[in-house]
C-alpha cells in the first residue's frame, strides 16, 4: 500500500492531472467550437488573448504542477519500486509527461506561436485559422485523454 509522503504525492498528482484534463476537455468540447463559430479575425484575436492568459500563474500552476508531480513520482517510483501500484504510477507519469506536457511542447505551442504571427484580416490568416482550429483541437483532445488516463492511473495505484 502506498503511504506517507508518497501517498500525498500520488493524490496531488491525481488532482493536478484531473484539473488539467478538465481544462483541456473544456477547450476541445466547448471553447474551440465557440471560437470556430466566430469570424476568423475575431477567433484569431480571441485565441491569441487566451494563449497569453494561459501562461499566467493560475493555469501554469496546474499544468506545470502536474508535470513536476509526474516527474517526481516517476523518479520516486523507480527509486523505491513499491510492492503495489508501480505499473499504474509509471503509466500515469508517462501519460502526463508525454501525452500532455510533450504534446503541448511539440504540437500546441508551435501552432499558438504561428497563430500569433498571422494577419487576422488576411485571406491567409483565415485559411490558417481553419487549419489551426482543426489541428489544435485534435492535439488538445490528445492532451485531455492523456491527462484523464494519468488521473485514472494514479487513482488505481492508490487502490
Amino acid at each position: 500500500m502506498i503511504d506517507g509522503p508518497y501517498f500525498v504525492l500520488t493524490v496531488l498528482g491525481a488532482l493536478a492531472c484531473g484539473l488539467a484534463a478538465g481544462v483541456f476537455a473544456g477547450f476541445s468540447t466547448m471553447v474551440m467550437k465557440g471560437l470556430a463559430a466566430l469570424p476568423p479575425a475575431q477567433g484569431i484575436a480571441a485565441m491569441n488573448k487566451i494563449n497569453v492568459a494561459a501562461v499566467t500563474p493560475p493555469f501554469m500552476a496546474i499544468f506545470l504542477g502536474a508535470t513536476g508531480l509526474s516527474a517526481v513520482l516517476a523518479v520516486v517510483t523507480f527509486v523505491l519500486w513499491p510492492d503495489e501500484g508501480t505499473v499504474e504510477l509509471l503509466l500515469g507519469c508517462a501519460l502526463y509527461l508525454f501525452g500532455s506536457f510533450g504534446v503541448t511542447v511539440a504540437a500546441n505551442v508551435p501552432r499558438n506561436d504561428a497563430l500569433a504571427e498571422v494577419d487576422p484580416e488576411s485571406a491567409e490568416g483565415a485559411e490558417y485559422w481553419r487549419t489551426y482550429v482543426r489541428e489544435w483541437t485534435v492535439w488538445n483532445t490528445v492532451r485531455a485523454v492523456a491527462s484523464t488516463g494519468a488521473t485514472a492511473s494514479f487513482i488505481l495505484a492508490l487502490t
